[in-house]
């Protein structure tokens, strides 16, 4: 199993950015693929972003995303990270990172490793 250690979230104004941080321990991650997910009150959680450990391949949720979010890795520091600029209120949520050996997935089902998240607010 591996341990997922989210950080950087944090207050911003619409329009602001910031830089997530999932830090990854207890495995080789060479045949890992790693996943953003967030969750707004109320509603579920949604798929936001994956890549894939070693080739990079990214995916993203769709057009309300893409464009304005970044997935990274770097493998020196078993770290994946989320970089969000142009931050809107509508991005608001608890922001998950996931893990899963073999590629990557948009279902959080197939996700079995998860860290306890990290609280982005976006203000007006």
């Amino acid at each position: 199993q591996v341990q997922l250690v989210e950080s950087g979230g944090g207050l911003v104004q619409a329009g602001g950015s910031l830089r997530l941080s999932c830090a990854a321990s207890g495995r080789a991650l060479s045949t890992y693929a790693m996943g953003w997910f967030r969750q707004a009150p109320g509603k579920e959680r949604e798929f936001v972003a994956a890549i894939t450990w070693r080739a990079g391949i990214t995916a993203y949720r769709d057009v309300s995303v893409k464009g304005r979010f970044t997935i990274s890795r770097d493998s020196t520091k078993n770290t994946v990270y989320l970089q969000m600029n142009s931050l809107k209120p509508e991005d608001t949520a608890l922001y998950y990172c996931a893990g899963r050996v073999g590629g990557m997935s948009i279902r959080e089902t197939e996700y079995y490793d998860w860290g306890r998240g990290t609280q982005v607010t976006v203000s007006t």
